[in-house]
């Protein structure tokens, strides 16, 4: 699936090279069937892995020699521009933020996604890496979602939401109400919208939604339960009668139509976004085609500067944030 989702990807972006660590002899093999890939890729032995039910701290202590620590140690060294994995979620933030560090000006990394809405894309962090959040870290939160918006989206000026349980100012966690607060007073190019309600994701009222990781895991896992739903109601529909089965055809083409809007392969790849340095976590249980979005979406950050306009935006966030607490001492 890597092979040929970075097979894929070289299409895509002929200008592109790789490097992929692993089991030498089994990746030549995969390669060799594929010279315009090959040329194009350096292979790095090691045969040391992080498994699935590895915790965080064994991925970090013991397996230094790993296919993922040795990509991000390339990613650091300067030798890569991103790396992208699909293995263990946990053990990546853990050794992508012990070899990597936080940007300065971070304190907590974030998981963000892109996924569509009735009104075109939208991101939405954290999805899981803090259940807990003060307001600073959902402000951060939203200055790295709105410069991800601009760099992978496409968006000039994306309008920002704090996830809520209503829209009016009252409601809601002392920290996001103080979230709220700094981000009105903001002089980034922030379009801070306020609150916004859980329908209010899909229908595409911003394009940066801004949450603690407990909630935006349970909003994004329950989207994509809601939409499988959906998906066997459809199945169980055309194959109710015989007239459904009849029906079927004059329709598939709006309903492949349907599919292809919501096919989750064409956004694959979470970022973990804070750290110095570009990290793509795609799903392990994706196709070449969503393993070579991905890799797309490392591409697009590197290649419009996703961490120099964060470092811009965040000495400008801490610049704000001395002008109020002198504003307030005074």
């Amino acid at each position: 699936m890597i092979v040929g989702g970075a097979e894929l990807a070289r299409e895509r972006y002929p200008e592109i090279s790789f490097l992929m660590v692993g089991d030498k002899a089994q990746l030549e093999d995969l390669l060799a069937g594929i010279p315009a890939l090959r040329d194009v890729t350096e292979v790095r032995h090691t045969t040391q892995v992080v498994r699935d039910e590895d915790k965080p701290s064994t991925a970090i202590r013991q397996a230094k020699e790993s296919s993922m620590r040795r990509a991000i140690d390339a990613v650091a060294d300067g030798e890569a521009d991103c790396v992208v994995s699909a293995g263990n979620t946990g053990a990546l933030m853990a050794v992508a933020k012990f070899v990597l560090k936080m940007h300065p000006g971070i304190a907590r990394p974030a998981i963000t996604t892109f996924f569509p809405t009735l009104k075109g894309e939208s991101c939405m962090l954290d999805l899981g890496a803090n259940l807990q959040c003060d307001a600073n870290n959902l402000v951060e939160f939203a200055v790295m979602g709105e410069v991800f918006a601009r760099t992978v989206l496409g968006i000039e000026q994306p309008t920002i939401g704090l996830l809520n349980i209503g829209v009016e100012e009252l409601k809601g966690h002392e920290e996001i109400r103080e979230a709220a607060a700094i981000l009105r007073e903001t002089t980034l190019p922030i379009e801070f919208k306020g609150f916004v309600e859980g329908d209010d994701i899909a229908g595409g009222a911003v394009d940066v939604v801004v949450t603690d990781g407990f909630t935006g895991n349970i909003a994004l896992k329950t989207a994509e339960g809601v939409a499988n739903l959906y998906t066997g109601f459809l199945k169980q529909a055309f194959r109710s009668s015989l007239f459904a089965r009849l029906s079927y055809p004059m329709i598939r083409r709006a309903l492949s139509k349907v599919r292809t809007r919501t096919d989750p392969r064409r956004y694959n790849g979470a970022m973990l976004l804070g750290l110095n340095g570009i990290v793509i976590k795609s799903h392990g249980g994706t196709d070449e085609l969503g393993f070579a979005n991905a890799i797309g979406v490392g591409v697009d950050m590197t290649r419009h500067g996703f961490i120099s306009k964060i470092k811009d935006d965040f000495e400008r966030l801490k610049a704000d944030q001395q002008s109020l607490q002198k504003a307030a001492v005074s």
